[in-house]
């Protein structure tokens, strides 16, 4: 989608008068779990054809409301991305790598047929709501604040095109440890009746249609008594390509003279940030890292003979989610030990250290803020 002429992008600061007292807000830093408390404000960006970006402001969270006409409710024009903001270890506050968060952003916009925010603005938008949140970073070891920025149509009326207006919005919830007791490894159900993407449609995407068409492959590993879904390609039902929400990952041999692979992005894959940054800390830990085609096959094989010894997910929430153990309707199988294993864990401790500001950032990954 074209934009106009497009008029600078000032943001008009409108903070609560009536934010949390400090007592209030602690007590909900406790026990934040995910997803379920949020901060005091939110950022809100209109576009509109013709006009552009406009209205830019940060403003206290408050609901929104919606026509029932809206397009967004009947044809799913929504788009969403991740991104966290860590406390380090003097006391300041980065967010990782938030300029790729920007465009991926943007070619989830292109791909829905959606306004591209400026990678510019969609960082000024996080810096500034985590400066005025900065209260709300947690100091606890593998917290953090969690950042949602999401767009959605907003014109109303039912014809099936690209809506004529949008709403950019970035809202923030402190996130509690993701493993509290410790890394568990996650059993896995390997769904061959139900597929993620395929080529040529919104599998790279970070688009809400796409996590709406995984919760019943979600709900099916659940009654098969597992954690997650694996996704496998839409032609041959063979290929290896995602677990739930994140990327996956497949570590052969042992030690030093282990080989890391993740499936190639094809299209149907989402290119994980994750999933970068570990491709290349992998590699700056001596590993050698490779991207190709896995098959159902070559895992379930590999972990029988020993030549494929560790297998983990990654993804923003998380970072790094060790796999146990398979189940599939060809047979069930084990993973290693069905433990965590020492190049999974070895990573994990690795990129935590650069978020946490305790590792040198020797790729300039970091986003100081505060």
């Amino acid at each position: 989608m074209s934009t106009p002429t497009q008029a600078p992008i000032t943001f008009d600061l409108k903070p609560s008068a009536h934010p949390l007292s400090t007592a209030e807000r602690e007590a909900r830093l406790v026990n934040p779990g995910f997803g379920r408390i949020f901060t005091d404000h939110m950022v809100t960006i209109r576009w509109t054809e013709g006009r552009g970006w406009h209205d830019a402001q940060l403003q206290p969270y408050a609901p929104i409301e919606i026509d029932p006409a809206n397009m967004t409710l009947h044809y799913g024009q929504a788009i969403f991305e991740g991104l966290k903001a860590y406390r380090q270890t003097d006391g300041s506050i980065a967010t990782f790598r938030p300029e790729a968060n920007a465009e991926r952003f943007q070619a989830s916009a292109r791909r829905l047929a959606m306004p591209e925010l400026p990678v510019e603005t969609f960082v000024e938008a996080v810096e500034l709501l985590v400066q005025q949140e900065q209260n709300w970073v947690p100091n606890e070891p593998e917290q953090s604040l969690y950042l949602r920025p999401f767009m959605f149509a907003t014109e109303v009326g039912l014809g099936v095109r690209p809506s004529n207006s949008y709403l950019f919005m970035l809202i923030a919830s402190p996130a509690g440890a993701y493993f509290p007791g410790g890394v568990k490894p996650v059993s896995v159900w390997l769904s061959e009746d139900y597929v993620r993407a395929a080529p040529g449609g919104t599998g790279a995407a970070k688009c809400a249609g796409n996590y709406a068409a995984s919760l019943v492959a979600q709900a099916e590993a659940a009654a098969k008594g597992c954690d997650q879904v694996v996704w496998l390609d839409a032609a041959e039902h063979r290929w290896v390509e995602e677990m739930g929400g994140m990327n996956l990952y497949f570590v052969f041999g042992e030690g030093k003279d282990a080989k890391i692979v993740t499936p190639a992005l094809s299209g149907a894959l989402l290119p994980g940030i994750t999933r970068a940054s570990l491709l290349q800390l992998a590699s700056d830990l001596g590993y050698a890292v490779e991207e190709r085609k896995i098959s159902t096959e070559e895992w379930k094989q590999g972990n029988a003979d020993g030549t494929l010894t560790e297998v983990f997910a990654c993804g923003t929430a998380a970072v790094i989610t060790p796999v146990g153990s398979v189940k599939s309707q060809g047979g069930d199988w084990t993973v290693g030990a069905g433990e965590p294993g020492p190049v999974t864990m070895e990573l994990r401790r690795a990129l935590l250290a650069i978020q946490g500001g305790q590792a040198p950032d020797t790729h300039g990954w970091l986003h100081k803020i505060v």
